[in-house]
């Protein structure tokens, strides 16, 4: 008589053979045949009743298993660097077990959120329990939500945040993930999307009350993707770090270094001082926290630094790409502490000019932590008690030099923009107190003008020596970019020269011809415009913003990765010791430097949404008011406005205009009433109501009331409309620009 084997048998063998479990192969393993058979078929159905099996199609699979190919989807890198994935699939009670990813050499590039069939490969290991190679990629990232969940007796909904998004999505009570009413949450689609009703999405993580007012950083934290828990194994390894031994070390600590920072820095990676010389030149020594010293190479330190590419700032907290302990301690250049530095020494004629560099690796003792405020206060003859004494061996001679760089910085001509920044000041509690606008001192100038002269000279010295490194790259704006600028310059009456090699000087004439004029903000917005992005790059193409041939950041080590790579360059260049750049990383400069830039405009995206929000949030109390600004920007669908108290941007949507149709034109980036002739471009003064302020996602609606001090029209009119005395009238604007569209058009 044929045995039919026991359950703890049938499955062992299913585990051991995931890709032959059919009951044919199942029977044909354990020899049974004939009516034995139906034995066996109603001993899998008791198993698969019981859970310990489950059948997908004509196939049994462990219920507590996963089948040898799944569709998983990536997550982010753990601390040490490691990819897993997350089992879609997954059916067994418990914890989802832990799926280490392995890519290949030839293996498409997965990112987060990405989903791919992938087989699997049971392990023992300590930490996962699968290992995971890729057989296809299925899609991208899926799309992701993050919005406020309202519960419904069947489910809920998701009310999303995103300015883009305004569509609410459908989450099945077997998807809301527990989440509450009111609660934030981030989702993903379920499915393709419908053509009609609401699109289905399940809740992947809970995220706190929505209402608390420190929650608005948190939304961009969690809607960028923003790391901000550093992993057990990177916290443990930073509060395991030790002061740097003074020995072998370069002894710095006579220089009379300080640090001048705002005045609720936290941290402290740059220090000053300087000399003035015989010739009317100057000495200047700029000390850099020894980050490096701390972060070594393939750490765990330092996989998450370059995981997080550069600290991301907030109006309430900071997410830093250190943790603390090294961030605000050990790396930070506190007064009265020895700190281990690299530094370099720079000779500058009595024009300015950098004559020399010397590069050194030792230890600072800060003789003051000075705020903006005190140490201009201090250049303006009215010192402090601690600034006092240090009138004659550091104020001075800092602005000594100052003084030299600032006319170097005039002959050299980059590009001076005027874009005031805000800051947003908080209650205890988390709440706007206020907006204003930062003010700029000379200390902020020097500061700059030292750490420019510093990160060249960097760059210049890998250079020379023939180093790796990764310069900071901004390269010349495109031709198009440039005469759509020329083509608003020559409509504001403006000239921008032609037929030349552009430089940053031509752009600061112009610049220069529109300040305090009508048109002042107008030429600085278009300029702006009109440049490229910055990025990081293993090969130089120059900085054209700031009209320098070679760049490199190395001022900025604690919140920069790009710094840290740099001074590992300098490391090595100059012998100081085994913590430098390896070969390993620097076959990998290509794709650090695409990561980093990718993570700072990332930084820099989720920096911006949270001041939008900060400043609906401010001006929601304000609902009804009038107020003035400035047009920014032009689209068929309204036109942007630059509030003048706030500086916030709110939306003036075509249909709060007027009842005639409004025509747009790319070109000119302006709207054109059929009726009236009314005409709305950038740079025109507004008064506006506003109409509607929504933190949640930091947009804002407005109604405009007058356009450079004229009423809007109630009906057709011909003849000039929407100027003021002396100004160029906004159809003769339209109409040059206009012609100037078709010039080019016609030259090309």
């Amino acid at each position: 008589m044929t045995q039919i084997p026991s359950k703890a048998q049938i499955l062992e063998w299913v585990a051991d053979n995931p890709e032959a479990n059919s009951k044919r192969d199942i029977a044909k393993a354990f020899g049974i045949k004939g009516a034995a058979r139906i034995e066996l078929k109603r001993l899998l159905k008791e198993m698969e009743a019981e859970g310990a099996l489950e059948r997908r199609r004509r196939h049994y699979l462990d219920a507590e298993a996963l089948p040898p190919v799944t569709v998983l989807e990536l997550l982010a890198p753990d601390g040490s660097g490691d990819l897993f994935a997350r089992p879609l699939e997954w059916r067994g009670e418990g914890a989802l077990p832990r799926i280490l990813y392995l890519p290949r050499q030839t293996d498409p590039a997965l990112g987060r959120g990405d989903r791919f069939l992938g087989r699997l490969i049971a392990v023992q290991a300590e930490d996962h329990q699968y290992e995971a190679r890729l057989i296809r990629r299925i899609t991208a990232s899926a799309n992701r939500i993050t919005g406020i969940f309202r519960r419904e007796s069947q489910g809920g909904r998701i009310l999303p945040i995103d300015k883009g998004q305004d569509k609410e999505w459908r989450v099945r009570e077997d998807a809301t993930l527990g989440a509450e009413d009111g609660e934030l949450v981030q989702a993903e689609q379920m499915g393709p999307r419908a053509r009609l009703g609401l699109p289905l999405a399940r809740i992947i993580e809970r995220l706190g009350d929505a209402s608390a007012p420190r929650s608005v950083s948190l939304i961009a934290i969690h809607q960028h993707g923003i790391p901000d828990d550093f992993p057990e194994t990177v916290l443990k390894e930073a509060e395991a770090a030790t002061p740097a031994p003074v020995k072998g070390r370069e002894d710095l600590r006579d220089l009379p270094l300080v640090t001048i920072d705002p005045s609720d820095a936290r941290d402290h990676d740059d220090a000053v001082a300087a000399r003035i010389e015989e010739d009317g030149g100057a000495t200047i020594w700029v000390a850099i926290a020894d980050v490096a010293h701390y972060v070594r190479p393939s750490s765990a330190l330092d996989r998450e630094a370059w995981k997080r590419g550069n600290s991301t700032y907030f109006p309430d907290r900071v997410v830093p790409m250190l943790p603390e302990a090294l961030s605000a301690d050990l790396c930070s250049l506190h007064e009265g502490v020895d700190r281990p530095v690299i530094a370099v020494r720079m000779r500058l004629d009595a024009d300015g000019n950098k004559v020399s560099h010397k590069f050194h690796r030792g230890i600072m003792h800060s003789r003051a932590s000075l705020a903006y405020e005190q140490a201009q206060a201090a250049a303006d003859g009215n010192p402090d008690d601690q600034t006092a004494p240090l009138m004659d061996s550091v104020i001075r001679p800092l602005w000594h030099a100052y003084g030299l760089l600032r006319d170097a910085r005039a002959r050299r001509q980059p590009l001076d923009l005027d874009l005031p920044e805000r800051r947003i000041e908080l209650t205890p509690d988390g709440r706007v107190h206020s907006v204003n606008f930062r003010d700029r001192f000379d200390a902020h100038k020097l500061i700059e003008e030292f750490m420019v002269l510093a990160n060249v000279a960097a760059s210049e010295e890998l250079t020379r020596r023939g180093k790796p490194l990764l310069f900071r790259v901004h390269e010349e704006p495109s031709l198009d970019k440039i005469d759509a600028l020329r083509e608003v310059a020559q409509a504001s009456g403006f000239t921008l020269a032609k037929g030349q090699v552009l430089m940053t000087s031509h752009l600061n004439r112009l610049l220069a011809q529109a300040e305090g004029s009508d048109f002042d903000e107008l030429i600085n917005i278009s300029t702006l415009r009109s440049m490229t992005q910055a990025y990081y790059h293993p090969e130089n193409f120059g900085h054209f913003g700031l009209a320098l041939k070679s760049y490199a950041h190395f001022t900025s080590p604690i919140r920069r990765y790009a710094d840290l790579v740099v001074h590992r360059a300098l490391i090595s260049a100059h012998g100081w010791g085994k913590d430098g750049l390896d070969e390993a990383q620097i076959e990998r400069l290509p794709e650090t430097a695409k990561h980093i830039s990718e993570t700072e405009r990332r930084s820099m995206a989720a920096e911006r949404d949270t001041t939008d929000r900060y400043l609906a949030a401010y001006l929601s109390e304000r609902v009804g008011s009038e107020m003035t600004g400035r047009i920014n920007g032009v689209q068929k669908f309204g036109a942007f406005v630059r509030l003048d108290e706030s500086g916030a941007d709110g939306l003036l949507p075509i249909r709060s205009i007027g009842q005639e149709y409004f025509h747009y034109d790319p070109a000119t980036q302006t709207l054109l009433g059929s009726d009236t002739g009314l005409e709305i471009g950038i740079g025109q003064r507004v008064t506006v109501r506003l109409a509607e302020a929504v933190p949640m996602t930091g947009g804002l609606t407005l109604e405009l009331l007058e356009l450079d001090g004229q009423p809007l029209p109630r009906g057709p009119q011909k003849g000039r409309r929407g100027r003021s005395p002396g100004r160029v009238s906004t159809k003769a604007r339209l109409a040059e620009i206009k012609r100037a569209s078709k010039r080019r058009r016609k030259r090309d």
